[in-house]
């Protein structure tokens, strides 16, 4: 089929491009960088000239990270929202009525828990006051009791806790709403925490994998935040491509839903001290140092089951933990995001 790809040549865009392309599908690039159209997905007339004629759109365009400050909420309002909103409105006008959307696991807030009194909970934001004191794990809302992290599934309420967050339930809803109005289908993956080659360095909008590595170029330990204890599922960007071929390729398979989520993640979740200790192990670089700073858009755990995506779409991770830091470790970075 023929593909509009947005963010083509981006960290994620680079590598779903390939993995289209050797599945022998027609792409069609657009992104701020050279790579295919050089244009901006909230430029009407870009994107319609690129949207003509294809037969499904991937949307991985987007501004990333968790956000330096307030002054960043222009930005990433401006991109991730009017942008996707541009691009479904030329979607509607071409005829096109296919989408992967490019979503992530930070809709979710904190992740699933349960506590031994009141059963499965939602904890509200952590306070700086417990943040500073060193008190990491979100309290039960109901009696302030130790809690049981859990394994989120797609259906859980989606609860954001920062700007990035934010958009990415916008887009969720903005695609929605397209397809009730125009009888389109809709993947959106929600992805874990994405690494690999080509994911950018020195950048304040960075992953925590390459924030990490970032330091050990320097010669510098990884400072992990917090205890090192808060939980992640780190997925491997080739996983990550190769499910964004799997769910434009089985988008035809009848759904009640218009909006099907499907959480993209390796589903053997690691905590951030583990994955800091593997790659400076790998690098050769100095130990990580913990050190009980944090971050107030943070969450603690967020852990979640791709059983449906492997059910749905035949997803599953396929590159190990191990090797993939090994990779990543040594692997050609890129330098924007």
């Amino acid at each position: 089929m023929r593909v509009l790809l947005t963010g083509s040549a981006g960290f994620i865009g680079s590598h779903v491009a390939e993995a289209l392309r050797a599945r022998g599908h027609e792409v069609r690039g657009l992104d701020l960088l050279p790579g295919g159209e050089v244009g901006d997905v909230r430029d009407r007339d870009a994107v319609a000239r690129c949207v003509r004629g294809v037969d499904a759109v991937c949307h991985q365009a987007a501004m990333v990270g968790l956000g330096v400050d307030v002054f960043d909420l222009p930005a990433y309002t401006s991109v991730n929202v009017a942008g996707t909103a541009v691009l479904l409105a030329e979607m509607a006008r071409a005829g096109v009525h296919r989408l992967v959307l490019a979503s992530s696991m930070v809709v979710y807030g904190e992740g699933a828990y349960t506590c031994r009194s009141h059963g499965d909970v939602r904890p509200g934001p952590r306070t700086e006051d417990d943040l500073r004191a060193g008190r990491f794990e979100p309290p039960c809302p109901e009696c302030g009791s130790p809690l049981e992290p859990g394994v989120v599934g797609e259906d859980t309420a989606l609860d954001p806790r920062n700007v990035y967050a934010d958009t990415k339930v916008a887009q969720e809803h903005l695609a929605a709403s397209w397809a009730r109005m125009t009888g389109g289908r809709v993947a959106a993956l929600r992805y874990h925490n994405v690494y690999g080659p080509r994911m950018p360095l020195d950048t304040p909008y960075a992953g925590v994998a390459a924030l990490f590595r970032s330091r050990l170029e320097r010669g510098e330990a990884p400072l992990v935040y917090e205890d090192g204890r808060q939980r992640r599922d780190f997925v491997h960007v080739r996983d990550v491509a190769r499910a964004n071929v799997l769910a434009l390729e089985r988008l035809e398979v009848a759904q009640d839903a218009r909006l099907r989520a499907f959480n993209i993640a390796s589903g053997n979740p690691r905590s951030i001290a583990d994955m800091a200790e593997a790659l400076a192990a790998v690098h050769g670089g100095p130990a990580p140092q913990v050190t009980g700073g944090y971050r107030l858009g943070d969450v603690r755990h967020i852990v979640a089951s791709p059983e449906r995506a492997r059910q749905e779409l035949g997803y599953e991770a396929e590159v190990p933990f191990a090797g993939g830091i090994a990779e990543f470790a040594k692997a050609t970075v890129g330098t924007g995001r």
